[in-house]
């Protein structure tokens, strides 16, 4: 236990949930020791959201550059790449972004020592920290928050092992484009930086052990499939590889549909947790592949010692973690909070996007809702109508009896803008008349959720443009 009579809480990690924890704790008056292993920031700034999201945002560009639904009155051109100079743009965003959000609050804030090493439990209040720079510290404490994070995984393909595939990690650091590249996995990761690559130059092929997306609405994964294929990215469904080389600088993949090969694999069939070398087991905390089990307070099975982020089994979100964090942090001062995530949006930074929140159809038949349901095609959305691209849909899922949002599933052009107003609106258990009754901007793709509330109780296509 600390010695004098301020609360001492052990954070374990930098990332979005530990640094979440630990801001939180000392504003309730707890004094922190932080241990980090590696780089500060966690997977979010340094290798995650932000990297992923500026080569992505590049991509697009390029792609806009090179064809638009204008391009009978605008020219077009493909531009010339220079990943060198755009990976030293996204880098210098990176290190701006992990200074001022990382380092440098830690830097400054007297009520938090950080400790560079890696930590292991001896028991319920104590690690020892193997220190980067030598020697071993031995840390007390009241409390302990693990937010260790995670990192991407690796099947077990015959052969993969002794190959120099590329991880989400590995590929935001390339500094040239492969001209073939072939991607492993069929989840967000793996389509987002599939559609970047392929728009950035590569010949892309996505090999998906059953179909695109496979965790949301069959719709979804169809929707994004097509505008794959419209681009020129081969998708192959229902593929899977028994056996990858990697023979004379290239990848040889044995699979069902074939021999398939290309410069570069990037692998992305999910992620796994950084907890083994923590001696979780041996103090009592319950894992599950690794996963920290943590109950609706980010309680371990361990009472002093709690969890969030993507060591645990909660959502692999950002969002989620730091609110888990900071949850966490009330709870071990002496609160209590809870993470609700009934009203969880997601984002998904394809194009075009995908953004769902609460349940899916076949998720609200399965916990017992009576439902009804209703799809509405961008075609009748005049945003995307004076886009020029009317690819995707809206659905919504409602509760047959009393025309409660149950949930909302989009694939459509910034979707993710449009996520957070059905995000309230399930918050607040709004019905589908309630949202087609409310004001939304016209000429807004938000308004696609107003249109398809109202599909519900009539013909939207009988409605003029802006009609109420």
């Amino acid at each position: 236990m600390s010695d004098d009579k301020t609360l001492h809480i052990a954070v374990i990690g930098s990332g979005g949930a530990a640094m979440a924890a630990a801001l939180k704790a000392v504003e309730r008056g707890a004094r922190v020791t932080l241990i980090e292993r590696g780089t500060l920031g966690g997977t979010c700034v340094n290798v995650g959201c932000v990297p992923s999201k500026i080569l992505i945002r590049a991509a697009h560009i390029a792609h806009w550059r090179t064809e638009s639904p204008f391009d009978t009155g605008l020219s077009a051109q493909a531009p010339v790449v220079d990943r060198a100079k755009l990976l030293a743009q996204q880098q210098g965003r990176v290190e701006e972004l992990r200074d001022a959000k990382y380092a440098g609050i830690l830097r400054d804030h007297p009520a938090i020592t950080v400790l560079s090493g890696e930590a292991r439990f001896l028991d319920a209040h104590r690690l020892a920290v193997t220190l980067n720079d030598g020697g071993e510290r031995i840390i007390d404490f009241d409390r302990a928050f693990i937010g260790t994070g995670a990192r991407p995984a690796e099947p077990p393909v015959p052969g993969l092992a002794n190959t120099p595939y590329l991880t989400s990690t590995s590929a935001l650091a390339l500094d040239t484009i492969p001209e073939r590249l072939i991607v492993l996995g069929a989840g967000l990761v793996a389509l987002e930086l599939a559609q970047a690559f392929a728009r950035l130059g590569s010949r892309v092929t996505v090999l998906a052990r059953s179909r695109l997306l496979s965790a949301e609405d069959p719709a979804i994964g169809e929707a994004v499939e097509t505008a794959f294929r419209r681009e020129g990215i081969e998708v192959l469904k229902q593929t899977q590889s028994g056996r990858i080389d990697h023979v004379d600088g290239e990848f040889v993949l044995e699979t069902n549909a074939g021999t398939l090969r290309a410069d570069q694999l990037l692998v992305a069939t999910g992620r796994t947790p950084n907890t083994e070398s923590l001696n979780l087991e041996s103090i009592g905390v319950t894992t599950a592949q690794g996963a920290i089990r943590v109950d609706d307070r980010l309680r371990t099975t361990v009472p002093d010692i709690y969890a969030a982020g993507d060591c645990t089994e909660l959502p692999e979100f950002v969002y989620v973690a730091a609110a888990g964090g900071s949850r966490a942090a009330v709870n071990m001062t002496g609160g209590k909070a809870t993470l609700d995530l009934s009203a969880m949006p997601a984002v998904i930074f394809t194009d075009p996007q995908v953004a769902t929140v609460g349940l899916t159809e076949a998720e609200a038949l399965e916990q017992g809702f009576s439902v009804d349901t209703r799809v509405l095609d961008l075609e009748n959305v005049p945003r995307a109508l004076v886009n020029f691209d009317t690819l995707g849909f809206i659905k919504m899922v409602a509760q047959r009896d009393t025309g409660r949002l149950l949930g909302v599933q989009a694939v459509a052009g910034e979707a993710g803008e449009l996520i957070q107003a059905a995000a309230l609106a399930l918050r607040a258990r709004m019905t589908v008349e309630e949202i087609g009754d409310e004001l939304f901007p016209y000429l807004t793709m938000v308004e696609g959720l107003k249109l398809c509330a109202q599909t519900f109780t009539k013909d939207v296509t009988q409605l003029s443009c802006c009609a109420g």
